[in-house]
């Protein structure tokens, strides 16, 4: 009987073959926390009486949310981390010295890799799929048994297909496409299942854009999203390899059988897609570009950065639009990159002079904005374009608020405009 990807990763690492429905015991091979959720496991690993981490270079801490800290609670939150961090003499613990955001450092630095499995107490997790991974939020209790143990058990879950078919058009990125899915299927539409990502339209799509597809899985309730491997991907593996000289010889890829089982199979035609506009409250209320044009929204703030939209190809796509432009009068505009060597290299090349004189705002690696935490709250009724992945309500600030999810080329040229415009 055939097997999809998931299933492969799953059997690869419980040593004898499983499928979707069975419960498994299996190592981890990365557990990822950060400032806000890490606390609270730290706590439970200490109650448990465990005096040391069971795999420790198979935990990683990356201070990402409130970092640099925003107040006094903030601070001292994050001294949790550090202090047992320090005490564990963790080889994988990222703060302020060598920021970003957790679900972009870790694959820059070869530190998730395919055929893991991956967990983190942090719901967009499931980024690391599109390295052809298993990658998971969980909460931070299921965090500390796998600090305490090294593993965890899983249900592993059924697959649904999604086929990508065609080129995508000026200004179509994989945000649109996640989007489009999204709003086909509703936000519980793919609930504890894996998304597997599949079709031609893959070909075409760069890690940024896979990163992104997969990174907003769980806004379909699903457990997981999955690209397979192919030569994109490897290429993106070859660049990390001076970061981590044994990377290739650790990767373990695995493709989906020809006669795997799916739950179903949803087909997307790319080449006809305009670019979607999630409209608030939820991430499924996706509308196409023209109808946000005709709605002639006017907007207070965009925001480029966060887990799914930060990328030095993000930064290069709002650069290309804003140069020679302005952020219109009565809008602003705030770009993170999603991590430091992000940021370098946009200095490097001339990106972020592009984006200041155009008058955004560029903070440091963070995921404040994008959770409502800092470094861009919004007041009461104020209306936000973001690359981000929630629009719910209050997410970003006031209750009131609102929140479009989009791409970077609709946020930055929504920003001169000062209102929702088409890129293209």
């Amino acid at each position: 009987m055939g097997q999809t990807i998931t299933e492969k990763i799953f059997s690869a690492h419980a040593g004898h073959d499983v499928y979707a429905g069975e419960i498994v015991r299996v190592d981890i091979d990365m557990i990822i926390g950060n400032d806000i959720t890490t606390p609270i496991s730290i706590r439970a690993f200490e109650q448990s009486g465990a005096a040391s981490l069971a795999r420790p270079n198979n935990f990683c801490i990356v201070m990402d949310h409130y970092i640099p800290a925003k107040d006094i609670a903030s601070a001292n939150q994050a001294k949790i981390s550090r202090e047992f961090a320090y005490k564990h003499d963790m080889k994988y613990f990222f703060d302020e010295k060598d920021m970003g955001i957790e679900h972009a450092l870790l694959p820059e630095k070869g530190l998730v890799i395919a055929g893991d499995v991956i967990i983190g107490a942090d719901s967009h997790t499931c980024t690391h799929g599109a390295l052809g991974a298993f990658s998971t939020g969980m909460g931070s209790t299921d965090l500390a048994f796998g600090m305490i143990t090294g593993g965890n058990w899983f249900k592993v879950p059924e697959s649904i297909k999604v086929e990508l078919i065609g080129k995508p058009g000026k200004h179509i990125y994989g945000k649109d496409i996640i989007l489009e899915l999204i709003r086909m299927i509703g936000v519980d539409g793919a609930l504890y299942q894996a998304l597997e990502f599949t079709g031609d339209t893959i070909a075409y799509l760069g890690m940024a854009d896979r990163f992104s597809i997969c990174n907003m899985a769980i806004e379909a309730g699903a457990k997981s999203g999955i690209i397979a491997v192919d030569e994109v991907t490897m290429k993106y593996f070859d660049e990390r390899s001076e970061a981590n000289s044994g990377l290739r010889d650790e990767l373990k890829i695995y493709h989906s059988d020809s006669d795997a089982k799916y739950s179903q199979t949803i087909t997307i035609d790319v080449a006809n897609l305009s670019p979607v506009i999630a409209y608030p409250f939820l991430p499924s209320n996706g509308k196409s570009i023209e109808q946000a044009v005709a709605d002639d929204l006017k907007i207070d703030q965009v925001m480029i950065g966060s887990c799914t939209n930060g990328r030095i190809e993000d930064l290069r796509i709002a650069a290309e639009i804003m140069k020679g432009n302005r952020v219109a009068r009565h809008t602003r505009m705030i770009v993170t990159p999603a991590t430091q060597k992000i940021l370098l290299q946009a200095q490097k090349e001339g990106l972020i002079e592009i984006l200041i004189e155009a008058g955004a705002v560029v903070s440091n690696p963070t995921c404040g904005a994008c959770l409502g935490g800092y470094m861009g709250i919004l007041g009461d009724g104020e209306r936000c374009v973001a690359t981000t992945n929630r629009n719910f309500v209050g997410r970003m600030g006031a209750r009131t608020s609102e929140i479009y999810l989009a791409n970077s080329a609709v946020a930055a040229a929504s920003a001169i405009a000062g209102k929702i415009v088409d890129p293209r």
